[in-house]
């Protein structure tokens, strides 16, 4: 089978399309032929192997351990396993393969415990843009309340056009932060307001939040809880861009928010996204009853992904890019 594999790591030019020997599905494992993929920050993080102390937690230290890239992806099953209960070939499915990678390829071996039936209103390209970002999103939003105000930094990202539309779903009013060219779009998603950070610092200008759901990490603690009400909740979970080799990168914030947390009356609070099969069923739930509709910025083959990357990486890509196979 076509696969993007990495032997190590550096720049997109490190990601080469070629020929590998395709998966088989054994025990409770699925064969999914996969139709669609989606690109998101942990692809180019793992790509790089920054920030370097991450390689330190299994990634690999001077190599990735796993070589095909991906975690999102959306496809039809091919071939279970004997001890699959819950699919059959031919069903639609998407899942997110987390560390283990390997989306950007024709075929994915997974556990069934890991993926779900396929939004019966998505379509394959949509479906794979929603697993991670969507599963961060929702995550990020566990503690809101109806009628509480919410920002999110980094509302037209990958991450931000779901927790923008999430949030609105909960009942709350959502503040976005984005930049002037990307306004339009978040007010379009259900922004009851658009912050351009080219104009204005949501930090300085006295409005406070009950949530602030940090998708950038572009600022400190103390500016972050300038924005709280007391006792509010801050929320990180920053990718970023790539600006060069870095030793902690935004974990440098997350630490700091760990250290500190104890010690203060707001809540700071570090999103982990293990994999949770329930929080895919509940994403599907809610965008077949109309809770978010995916937004894509653009899509690639799979012989493109180098591109794709490259373009997540660096340019500030609006919403999601999809890879289809």
């Amino acid at each position: 089978m076509k696969a993007v594999v990495q032997d190590r790591y550096g720049s997109p030019d490190v990601l080469e399309f070629r020929d590998v020997e395709p998966p088989a599905a054994s025990g409770n494992e699925i064969l999914v032929r996969v139709h669609a993929a989606s690109v998101n920050a942990y692809d180019w993080h793992v790509m790089r192997g920054d920030p370097y102390l991450a390689r330190l937690t299994g990634v690999g230290v001077t190599a990735p351990r796993r070589k095909i890239r991906g975690r999102d992806f959306a496809g039809r099953v091919e071939a279970v396993g004997r001890d699959v209960r819950r699919f059959r070939p031919g069903d639609e499915v998407y899942g997110d393969l987390g560390t283990a990678d390997g989306a950007f390829a024709e075929y994915v071996c997974v556990s069934e415990d890991l993926v779900e039936p396929k939004p019966a209103n998505l379509t394959f390209e949509q479906a794979a843009a929603v697993p991670l970002a969507g599963h961060t999103a929702l995550k990020g939003l566990r503690d809101l309340q109806p009628g509480q105000h919410v920002l999110v930094n980094g509302a037209s990202g990958g991450v931000g056009t779901f927790a923008v539309q999430i949030a609105k779903s909960l009942g709350a009013t959502v503040t976005g932060v984005c930049r002037t060219r990307n306004a339009e779009l978040v007010a379009s998603l259900g922004a009851d307001h658009v912050i351009d950070y080219t104009v204005d610092d949501f930090t300085r200008n006295g409005t406070r939040y009950d949530l602030v759901l940090d998708l950038v990490g572009n600022h400190s603690l103390t500016g972050l809880r300038r924005a709280l009400t007391p006792g509010g909740t801050i929320v990180l979970s920053g990718g970023g861009v790539f600006g060069g080799g870095s030793l902690v990168g935004p974990m440098w914030l997350m630490i700091r928010a760990k250290l500190l947390a104890p010690f203060v009356r707001d809540r700071l609070l570090v999103l982990t996204t293990t994999l949770d099969r329930e929080i895919l069923a509940e994403l599907r739930h809610l965008a077949e009853s109309g809770g978010f509709t995916p937004v894509i910025d653009r899509t690639y083959s799979l012989e493109e992904v180098p591109a794709a990357v490259r373009y997540v990486e660096t340019e500030h890509a609006r919403a999601k890019v999809v890879i289809t196979v």
